[in-house]
Order: structure tokens, then sequence, then C-alpha cells
């Protein structure tokens, strides 16, 4: 690479990682190629892709790179609550509370975010490339740049990069999932995230979000395998989806049907439902030719949406890739510096994959006491809710049954001082 070049960078996916990364090098001189399979009419019209609520800490990338476009018209999330229903008793709840977010939080569909920066993208001076990104396209891709991206988090391009064992704690789904957009819902009070625990039945949650025709609610929900909540599989059209979703609802968490009697679907394409496992990769992936391309964000760990951090993690992995791309500008980006680079995003995705996998299984009596605690003390649901920023907040104390009893005290403490 001669002195005066630019450093060449190819990325495959023109999702929130790789259109994030993209923008970024861009702004920083680098020259920038984009590989997607659909054009940005074709996001826009196609199905939704994810729930995507994303806290203060990941938007806040968005802004120090100036691309972020909607607040202001996308509905703040400003609060974070949570539901324990009765394993006893269907239809009724053991405690109900509701956490302030110190900053806002929000949910843009990705089929407004992705095709407005697949635009903003190519008005900075990025190449965006339509088509599939097989081996051999990687491996021509790999000889014309300095550095290849893998940032499509579906599909067979995924597969190329080995699982690895150490780090995965299941080798199957844990839910059955699903998700709703919806108008007509009757908004909260103290707009935001509801989260609703279901024993034995899986999760409910649902939160404002901003579509293709302006506000809406989004409807999650993991039902647990086999359980009365993995119900979707003969579900075939946009009205049986909302027919199912609402039935739900009404059965399993009644208080949250309350605000549900007037929804309607925001498009036919407002609806998906799917199963995957949450899984860890290696993240350097070789070609034939023997050159390595680097897996991104969901391509190397990818959670189940219990914790909504899917965009999030997107965004930070983005972060880190960015800094690290630009800091090694001039140099090789080989396989030890691939690793290298992974290995300072696990350092912060380590304890977010290991709190959502244990939200996976039955919740153990200490962090249960947590949650009652919660309802009774405003400093305990606020702490539980801004941490869904930034989850390394919830270690060590998480898996600790002594530290979360000394947590619980200390707020206790703290409020009749």
């Amino acid at each position: 690479m001669g002195t005066n070049a630019k450093t060449k960078v190819a990325i495959i996916g023109a999702g929130q990682s790789g259109l994030q990364i993209g923008m970024g090098l861009l702004k920083n001189g680098f020259e920038v190629t984009i590989i997607n399979n659909r054009t940005a009419e074709e996001v826009a019209n196609g199905r939704v892709m994810s729930s995507q609520f994303m806290f203060d800490m990941a938007i806040q990338n968005e802004r120090d790179l100036g691309i972020e476009f909607w607040e202001g018209t996308c509905p703040p999330g400003e609060s974070l609550g949570l539901a324990l229903a009765n394993p006893e008793k269907e239809g009724e709840k053991v405690f109900e509370w509701v956490g302030n977010l110190d900053k806002i939080g929000m949910a843009v569909d990705q089929r407004v975010k992705f095709p407005r920066w697949m635009d903003e993208f190519e008005k900075m001076g990025g190449n965006l490339v339509i088509a599939d990104a097989d081996v051999a396209y990687m491996d021509k891709l790999s000889q014309e740049n300095d550095l290849v991206l893998v940032c499509a988090g579906k599909g067979d391009i995924v597969r190329m990069f080995e699982r690895d064992d150490e780090k995965c704690m299941y080798d199957q789904p844990m839910r059955a999932l699903a998700l709703t957009y919806v108008t007509g819902m009757t908004p909260n009070e103290n707009p935001g995230v509801r989260f609703n625990l279901i024993p034995g039945v899986g999760e409910y949650f649902v939160f404002p979000a901003y579509t293709t025709s302006g506000p809406c609610e989004i409807m999650v929900f993991e039902g647990i395998p086999g359980g009365p909540m993995d119900c979707w599989q003969d579900v075939k059209t946009p009205e049986e989806h909302l027919a199912k979703s609402l039935e739900i609802i009404e059965r399993f968490v009644p208080w949250e049907y309350e605000r549900c009697k007037n929804v309607k679907l925001t498009d036919d394409n407002g609806r998906i439902a799917g199963r995957f496992a949450p899984t860890v990769r290696k993240p350097v992936c070789t070609l034939p030719s023997g050159n390595h391309v680097l897996g991104v964000a969901d391509v190397v760990v990818v959670n189940d949406p219990i914790t909504g951090q899917g965009s999030n993690n997107a965004s930070k992995c983005a972060k880190i890739y960015l800094e690290s791309i630009i800091a090694n500008q001039g140099k090789a980006y080989d396989a030890a510096w691939m690793q290298k680079t992974f290995d300072a995003y696990w350092d912060y995705a380590e304890n977010v994959s290991l709190w959502t996998n244990t939200l996976l299984g039955p919740p153990p009596p200490h962090i249960l006491n947590l949650l009652g605690a919660a309802s009774e003390m405003q400093s305990i649901a606020d702490m539980f809710a801004n941490n869904f920023s930034d989850p390394q907040g919830f270690f060590p104390w998480w898996l600790n049954p002594d530290l979360t009893g000394k947590l619980i005290e200390e707020h206790a403490q703290a409020a009749t001082a």
C-alpha cells in the first residue's frame, strides 16, 4: 500500500454495524465499499427484521458520527417496567414496577433506518454494491481490499464462521420468537419498555417505536419451546398473526390486553416469527485463497432478544471495530489483528451474553428477591432499568446471591437514611 493510497475496506451487509462502521471509516478518509443483497427500496418495502430498542449508550455512538436522525421524531422510551405473572394463577400478577431511564431509548424500524443510512453512505462517497456475496465473491474482495468485514448476520455466509463451543451456553433455540408491529395501542403515562415475565410460558414485552407509517408499538413474544406460547407454526396470514398475538396477551397478561382493544397491524409486513440458538462464533474466517475476513456483531455473537441487546451490541461492536481499524491504518489487517479486535469486543460482550443466557432459564431465588425489592424501592427499579444501557452494571452481583443481598440492603439503608 503506497503512502498516499487510501486504505480500502469492503463490508458485507448494510445493517446496524456495517453501515455504522462504513460511514465512520468514510469520515476518517478510508475508501469503503458496502455489499448488500437488497436495495434500499427493497429493505424499506420488506418484512420487519427485528425489534431494535436502543438505549442511550448505543444511540450515543450514532450521535458521535452524526448519523442519528430520528430523535424528536421517534417516540421516546423514558422507562423500563417489569411485571411478574403469577405461576399458580393464570392472568394475575405477583408484582409490577417501573424504573425511570436517565436518558431516553428509541426503537426505529430498520426499514426506516437502513435505507436512510444507505443513502447517506453514498452521499458521503461510499460505494454501495447490490449483490449476493458468496465465498468466491469474498475471495475476490479480499484480494482487492486491505480488509473485508462480514456484517451479514443471517444466511449461508454466517455458517462459514466456526462455532466457538467454549463460549456457547446453548446449542438449540431457547425461545419461539415473534414480533408484531401495531398502531392504536393505548399509551402508558410513562412511555417505555414493559417487560412481562410469565413463568413456565415465556416473556412478552412491548414498547413505543417509529415505523414506515409513523409512531407505533412493537410487541415481542418469547415462548418457551413446547409451551403454550410456542404457537406460531400454523399462523400464515397477517390477520392470523395479529389474532394470535392478542389471544396470547389476553390469556397470560390481561393487564396488557387492556391497552390493546383497538390495535391494528402497521402493515402486512409488520410481523415476523422464527427461532435461533444463541451462538458465539470464532471471528476469523479463512477463505480458499488463504486470505482472512473478520466477522462483526451478530456474525460472531448472537444473543436471544430477551434482553433487547441485539442492535445495542451491534452498535457497540461497530464502535470498537471502527476505532481498531483506524488505529491500525498503514499496518496489516492480518488474522492476529482480527482476533485482537474481536477480543476487545468480547471483553464487553461476554457479560452481556452471560446475563442474557441466564435469563433464558428460570430466575434463581436471589434474582426474584431483587425483582421483588424493585417493586418496593424505586432506586432498585431505576438501577435495573438503566443497566440495560450498559449491562456490565449487573456484574459482579448478578450471579452471586450474597452480593445481590448486600445490594438490596444498601438500597434499603439509603432509602431510610
